[in-house]
């Protein structure tokens, strides 16, 4: 009784005592405090809601009718509060929990992967199912509560959602690393007139960033194809000497090892493509969804990759 009242104030705490206990004095053995003190309590909560709680009889007390509707609320406070308790203690005992994730392809290929290996170093005892799609879906699938956290890329706000991490990324262009290109500082799209290009997919949020540039200098690009597969631009770029256009999300490994160069596209009209981790916005996170959302930000919140 001590353990669980501590979240109650003093008058609930003296109120559901006696309610349990029958009267005053048994109510003040088990607080271990003066009767009085309960009496006490009990006549302020009384006069603070404006009612009776309690009739008497005889030596003891009986709950009124509006006692029986607070004992009622009172009660479902504390077994709620227990309830909780029960599942800190679950997810403090790294025995069970699950967490659904939607991701992109980019963010699943390197980042995802490192953050979910750290992760469950930390909670061994919670499960991690993954599902990869296109920015659209993974929205979606949120929305629908078909997943817990999406990790996507978005040129816009999403609706409904609510960031748990935010990053932005610059759009470059994708290299051979022999590529005469493959050193300079900055391109503008006009510079890869000529060279075969492959460009993100329509629906990506890599190729909603490009429209506005490809709208002014489209016609004058040799588009060699489109693709929504990180992993095969990246492969055309190596194997067909093509130019492709990405972040440096999910091509971390490749960049590190020269077998791809990166460089950042300098045209003023590009949008600005962003990381984010995401969650329904009214959703009530369970333990173990709330431990992996503190655990993005704990190991992202400040090691952004390089923004170009």
């Amino acid at each position: 009784m001590r353990g669980r009242g501590a979240i109650l104030s003093n008058g609930y705490r003296s109120f559901l005592a006696v309610a349990e206990a029958g009267s005053i004095r048994a109510a003040a053995r088990d607080l271990n405090i003066v009767s009085s003190a309960v009496n006490r309590q009990i006549l302020m909560l009384e006069e603070d809601l404006g009612i009776r709680l309690f009739d008497r009889v005889g030596r003891g007390l009986r709950l009124s009718e509006a006692g029986k509707l607070l004992l009622g609320q009172v009660r479902e406070t504390v077994d709620r509060h227990d309830d909780i308790v029960a599942e800190l203690d679950t997810l403090r005992g790294l025995k069970r929990g699950r967490v659904r994730l939607a991701s992109v392809e980019s963010i699943a290929a390197e980042r995802l992967p490192r953050l979910l290996a750290d992760f469950w170093r930390r909670h061994p005892g919670v499960e991690t199912s993954l599902v990869v799609a296109g920015a659209e879906e993974v929205h979606r699938l949120v929305e629908t509560n078909s997943a817990d956290l999406g990790f996507t890329f978005s040129t816009r706000p999403l609706p409904g959602m609510r960031v748990v991490h935010h990053e932005p990324h610059a759009l470059g262009a994708v290299l051979p690393p022999g590529h005469a290109r493959a050193g300079a500082e900055r391109l503008h799209l006009e510079d890869l007139l000529g060279e075969p290009l492959v460009l993100p997919a329509r629906g990506l949020s890599l190729r909603a960033a490009l429209e506005p540039a490809l709208a002014r200098v489209g016609k004058v690009l040799t588009i060699r194809g489109e693709s929504d597969s990180l992993h095969l631009t990246a492969e055309l770029v190596r194997a067909a000497s093509a130019i492709g256009f990405m972040t440096r999300v999910g091509i971390e490994r490749e960049l590190a090892s020269r077998e791809l160069a990166f460089v950042p596209l300098a045209d003023p009209d590009l949008l600005p493509d962003h990381l984010g981790v995401v969650a329904r916005e009214r959703a009530v996170p369970s333990l173990s969804v709330a431990a992996l959302s503190d655990f993005i930000e704990e190991s992202w919140g400040g090691s952004a990759l390089p923004t170009g």
